[in-house]
């Protein structure tokens, strides 16, 4: 059964997270994109315990009001401070050694290539669902045809000292039309501003992408097994980040085209998301 429970990290910040699965199972760790949550996780961690892994969603750094350093301050958003908080997290579940599965979507999809990058040895194996390996993902908003460039207009607009309030202002009605176009049920989102509905969550959260250097991380090729999931009709990532992320994975490779799906693809599949992740999951066990 999924519990909410806080996770204490040796940096002492205190992370909610729903946990699944038996506590001596595989440690499959999930990280949630913006501007979601824990919740994003709410179908594949009953398939995971099923499946006989332990399974831990937490809400990530300012996300959770125990793991909130000042957003004013950027540094406690820089990307490396992200990649830690994952080590710290599999650290606190009881794997400080050993390695672990790691699942991340849009922006811990991001945090999660990072990790792959830089702590190879911990990771069995990487699913990443929306989110282009980095180097991909620049070189394609780098492109004369700006049309990465153009589909990640939003970042900039983050930027903004008033995108909080414009998003929250009348029962956050923006944050939940900008869901609901991109498919997203209105349960779900409801279940998103139940965590991201304040000024302090949504401006810690924003405060990932005025952090700047995450977004343009130059990252090696990745040699964990690695498991890509991208839906065609993602509004937010092209088919040249998408499909150019094959040139920078030199392990075991698998990219899986959803056609018709969007950015969000946990909220709009079920089945078969957790068929693919599960699959990959069982070829890449961690011993």
């Amino acid at each position: 059964m999924v519990e909410l429970q806080k996770i204490v990290a040796g940096s002492g910040l205190e992370f909610d997270a729903w946990i699944d699965g038996r506590a001596d199972g595989p440690l499959v760790l999930l990280l949630h994109g913006f501007p979601q949550s824990r919740h994003t996780w709410r179908h594949q961690l009953p398939a995971l315990a099923a499946a006989g892994y332990r399974a831990v969603a937490p809400d990530q750094r300012g996300y959770s009001p125990g793991a909130r350093p000042d957003p004013a301050d950027l540094a406690n958003y820089h990307y490396d401070r992200l990649i830690g908080d994952v080590i710290d997290l599999a650290a606190a579940c009881g794997h400080g050694a050993g390695r672990f599965h790691l699942v991340g979507h849009d922006w811990g999809g991001q945090v999660a290539w990072g990790v792959a990058d830089r702590h190879p040895d911990r990771l069995a194996s990487l699913t990443i669902l929306s989110r282009p390996h980095p180097s991909s993902f620049v070189r394609a908003l780098q492109a004369p045809d700006g049309e990465q460039k153009h589909r990640s207009r939003h970042h900039r607009a983050f930027l903004s000292g008033d995108t909080a309030r414009l998003l929250l202002e009348d029962d956050a009605r923006r944050l939940r039309r900008n869901l609901a176009e991109a498919g997203v049920p209105d349960d779900a989102a409801a279940d998103y501003v139940s965590v991201l509905g304040t000024p302090a969550a949504l401006e810690a959260a924003l405060a990932w992408y005025r952090a700047q250097e995450g977004l343009r991380a130059a990252l090696g090729k990745i040699t964990v097994p690695t498991l890509y999931i991208w839906g065609d009709a993602d509004a937010t990532v092209g088919r040249m980040a998408a499909e150019g992320t094959a040139e920078f994975v030199t392990g075991p490779f698998r990219f899986e085209v959803l056609p018709g799906v969007g950015h969000f693809i946990t909220d709009q599949l079920v089945d078969e998301v957790n068929a693919l992740l599960l699959a990959h999951l069982r070829s890449y066990p961690a011993r």
